[in-house]
């Protein structure tokens, strides 16, 4: 009871899966872990009996013409004793006995099938079960599968090892033991299927695409500055288009005084004003139409390569797909010619796997340099040389 009374007066919240390996104890249900595993189940009550609950429930026998209703309505039936149950009564509650039973093992097969790594089987017995658990018990059906002699062990205490009986597995019907036969295996069933394949490392196209001598190299500190504004900055240009643009400046101050405390104001400014420059610049209309997607996730295999990566902008229309990436270094180049090509081989692979996703579509390409800003087209001889590796590698 203390227990309960702790529960019911915290305010921590019950999450059905947490996400992630996390060291915890989870308490549910059999039904509420069905499709979900961990490394170690414990069956905590597994010495229950099933098929008490008695409930039962009756057609009501009325004529159509009294009753209203085409189809009849079930009437509940309250528990009886044996001696008071007869005819259609009795009939009804040995088939609920069945179905009882029956979703009793099917229930045994979820609990026993969460585990990865271990199993524990136990529970509490009554006053009433000095004898052990109940026959029917998931405890009392499974204990048999275990050798008679506990082994020591030293974590445990003791252990029993496992071996399989087919004579104990119950019937569909729960009425009666399942008959052992005999099953003729195709030579496949028994073949090893040897080690998993490994598929390919995915290629992330930004890995790729890093402004290599675009400026400078940078101090270690300016350089972890210089990442946090383009994150940052990223960020603003993912979300301004699809803010009103009379509200543009003031909800992206706010957004800025919370999600950059780590920068100074004047920071925070100079990135602001390039933001609501880029979005607000008749130029780049079609890159932040409404039609447009904003941080767009993709894959596809081309080649033999997995491509993964997530692009800053995507359009698709009927006839086309434009992908465009936004970079926001200081010295951005003058015109297609000048791109580096570490960037110009990220963007063939965006285009890459974006035409295995989008067959019989045309692909371009495009980088958009905010600091500018100027938007830059590669044109299909910048980006075949990459392209061509893809294919050629099958």
């Amino acid at each position: 009871m203390g227990f309960i009374q702790w529960f019911d007066a915290g305010e921590g919240e019950l999450k059905r899966d947490p996400g992630g390996d996390a060291d915890q104890v989870r308490v549910m249900t059999v039904h509420g872990s069905k499709g979900l595993q961990a490394p170690i189940v414990i069956l905590a009550d597994a010495t229950g009996s099933p098929g008490q609950s008695g409930d039962i429930a009756l057609p009501e026998r009325l004529p159509e013409s009294l009753s209203g209703r085409s189809e009849p309505r079930l009437v509940p039936v309250p528990g009886l004793s044996k001696d008071e149950r007869a005819g259609p009564v009795e009939e009804a509650y040995q088939q609920n006995q069945i179905e009882e039973m029956k979703e009793h093992w099917r229930l045994l097969y979820v609990a026993m099938t969460r585990a990865e790594e271990a199993l524990f089987i136990g529970g509490s017995l009554s006053p009433r079960n000095k004898d052990g658990p109940p026959e029917e018990s998931w405890y009392a059906k499974l204990a048999p599968l275990f050798g008679e002699e506990a082994l020591a062990d030293d974590i445990w205490v003791a252990r029993r090892e496992l071996g399989f009986r087919a004579d104990i597995v119950p019937a569909d019907d729960a009425s009666r033991p399942m008959e052992a036969s005999v099953v003729d295996l195709p030579d496949w069933l028994r073949k090893p299927i040897g080690p998993e394949p490994r598929p390919p490392k995915p290629l992330a196209p930004s890995s790729a695409g890093e402004d290599a001598g675009a400026e400078p190299p940078l101090k270690p500190a300016e350089a972890k500055v210089a990442a946090r504004r383009g994150v940052v900055l990223h960020s603003l240009l993912e979300r301004l288009p699809d803010v009103p643009e009379t509200e543009r400046e003031a909800k992206a101050a706010a957004w800025l005084a919370k999600q950059a405390q780590d920068m100074n104001q004047q920071q925070r400014s100079e990135i602001l004003a390039s933001a609501l420059e880029v979005v607000a610049n008749p130029a780049f209309a079609h890159v932040f139409a409404p039609s447009s997607l904003a941080e767009v996730p993709l894959a596809a295999t081309v080649g033999g390569q997995v491509i993964a990566g997530i692009a800053d902008r995507l359009l698709v229309s009927d006839d086309a797909v434009i992908v465009i990436d936004f970079k926001t270094t200081r010295r951005p180049p003058i015109g297609e010619t000048d791109v580096p090509q570490p960037i110009v081989k990220q963007m063939a692979a965006y285009v890459a796997a974006l035409e295995a996703i989008y067959p019989g579509k045309p692909v371009s390409a495009a980088v958009l340099y905010t600091h500018a800003p100027r938007l830059i087209a590669l044109s299909e001889a910048s980006l075949q040389p990459h392209k061509s590796g893809f294919v050629d590698s099958e």
